[in-house]
């Protein structure tokens, strides 16, 4: 999933409604995962899209609690380090920047509260193995495409979706480049291939 995160998204007009639902608009078929098919599963409705993330409007945190932006997070990964994170890029925001979000998982099989599993729902959702975020900060602007260069700040972090993990987002730093081995995609492809191979390639410090 991606989406652009500035200070219109977060103006708190909408409390965290907490109103989770499956999303009935899949194509016939298709498994619809229910708002209580993580039940016991120990692992938490992980959000992609953070609901703190869009509370300019009922409507807009709404949709954030459907069950199609959610998947099974250990508790401790999204609870604590996950929502470290999420939590600093609203920083970033409050502190006059936008920032451009893409986050997903990948692979097969995780551990949360009752211990490992592959997949919860009898089989109908996977457990992910891992977690990962890759975050484009430039300031406040416009023509954003044309202002991101080889200095533009990305941040980009591939988590264990474990138990065990640790509070500290920082310790997961990668490289653009790591997630794209790992998954297959081609990131950030609208940039010019020569910023892509800069930014793409330096891990994240600050």
């Amino acid at each position: 999933m991606s989406w652009h995160l500035d200070a219109t998204n977060i103006t708190n007009a909408s409390a965290r409604l907490d109103n989770f639902a499956g999303f009935n608009g899949l194509p016939t078929g298709f498994f619809e995962v229910q708002s209580n098919s993580y039940s016991g599963s120990g692992f938490d409705r992980g959000h992609n899209c953070p609901s703190a993330d869009r509370t300019s409007s009922v409507n807009a945190n709404s949709a954030t609690f459907l069950m199609t932006n959610m998947i099974p997070q250990a508790p401790q990964n999204n609870q604590q380090t996950w929502a470290g994170l999420e939590n600093y890029l609203r920083e970033q925001v409050v502190a006059g920047n936008e920032v451009y979000i893409v986050m997903g998982s990948y692979g097969t099989g995780g551990s949360g509260s009752n211990g490992s599993a592959t997949t919860i729902t009898s089989g109908h959702v996977t457990v992910p193995s891992n977690v990962w975020k890759v975050a484009v900060i430039v300031p406040t602007g416009d023509g954003d495409l044309a202002r991101i260069t080889t200095t533009t700040r990305v941040i980009a972090v591939n988590t264990p979706n474990i138990n065990t993990i640790n509070a500290d987002w920082k310790q997961y730093r990668v490289t653009v480049r790591d997630i794209e081995k790992a998954t297959g995609y081609n990131l950030l492809s609208n940039l010019p291939q020569a910023v892509q191979d800069v930014v793409e390639t330096k891990k994240d410090n600050l």
